[in-house]
């Protein structure tokens, strides 16, 4: 088939070659222009190195951008990671309209940051949908889901590079091969199950150490690696990437304040919030880098007795 590519980074690169890989071509691919000083999008660099036409327009509801979709010629639009919003005038022009990837079992979890919200709030389970776009914020109707199970460990990272975005890549070219093949099945979201979500950013990353241990736990494993979670070490920014939890089973167990740092290791420390500790195995402070916790505990930066958050 034929196909226009709308999207950015390494997923959007991803599902080019998925498509080229196949056999399938590519007319041209749209990205969102780069903002001054940032690298190259992966995208426009795999594209230019094809020889595929690469459009940056700063916005798809320009006349500019539909003509450019409209020359292409597309049997299908795929927008693969797309921040841009785009109008119904522009997803409507290929052949057999647009599908969109969306990393969440929509409706639940619409907005930009649906991989990091159904950890924090310690689901276990997620997925992906294939769906129509509609000028509503991931409201169209689904052409194809797919689910997967959340792990007790799971991170940002685990659960999107290791699973939602392979399944992402082949469920793309599974539902463009329904829709073009008119065998795709589109069914309506069902409003009353819906949920929007905004973007999971450093406010929303702020450990409570006064929360109990599997709130504390799943909030630093759903902003890992970004934005990362984090808290305070007098006044300086710290944050927290790989850990564990220590939960407690008695009362009068849980030893030290809140907060505090009650053991500093060799190859970690620990700190007690609600119902247990954390332990902490991967951390960064202030403009240092992502290090081993041994190695913050063991220049001195951090020791037992210290208080965090205050």
């Amino acid at each position: 088939m034929r196909v226009a590519i709308v999207g950015q980074q390494d997923f959007g690169k991803a599902v080019l070659e998925a498509f080229l890989a196949r056999g399938d071509e590519v007319a041209g691919v749209f990205c969102a222009p780069e903002k001054p000083g940032a690298r190259p999008d992966a995208l426009k660099l795999a594209a230019q190195e094809k020889g595929i036409k690469v459009f940056q327009f700063a916005s798809l509801k320009s006349d500019d951008a539909k003509k450019a979709m409209r020359d292409l010629g597309a049997e299908l639009g795929i927008m693969a990671f797309v921040l841009q919003f785009a109008p119904q005038d522009f997803v409507g022009i290929p052949k057999h309209g647009t599908i969109q990837y969306h990393p969440s079992l929509l409706p639940k979890y619409r907005g930009p940051s649906s991989i990091n919200w159904p950890i924090t709030r310690g689901d276990t389970k997620t997925g992906l949908t294939i769906f129509r776009p509609t000028d509503g914020l991931d409201e169209g109707p689904v052409v194809l889901q797919k689910e997967t199970r959340i792990g007790p460990d799971d991170t940002l990272g685990t659960l999107y590079f290791d699973r939602l975005f392979p399944m992402g890549v082949q469920a793309m070219l599974e539902a463009a091969d329904m829709v073009v093949s008119g065998r795709q099945r589109e069914l309506a979201q069902d409003e009353s199950l819906a949920s929007y979500e905004g973007w999971f950013r450093d406010a929303e990353a702020r450990v409570n150490w006064a929360n109990h241990v599997d709130v504390v736990y799943n909030l630093i494993r759903g902003s890992n690696p970004a934005p990362g979670a984090w808290t305070t070490l007098n006044g300086t920014k710290l944050q927290i990437f790989d850990c564990r939890k220590h939960p407690v089973r008695s009362f009068g167990a849980v030893k030290g304040k809140i907060g505090e740092v009650v053991e500093a290791g060799a190859a970690s420390f620990q700190v007690t919030t609600q119902g247990g500790r954390i332990e902490v195995l991967r951390a960064k402070l202030g403009e240092g880098k992502k290090v081993a916790a041994g190695e913050l505990t063991g220049a001195g930066s951090i020791k037992a007795g210290q208080l965090l958050g205050s």
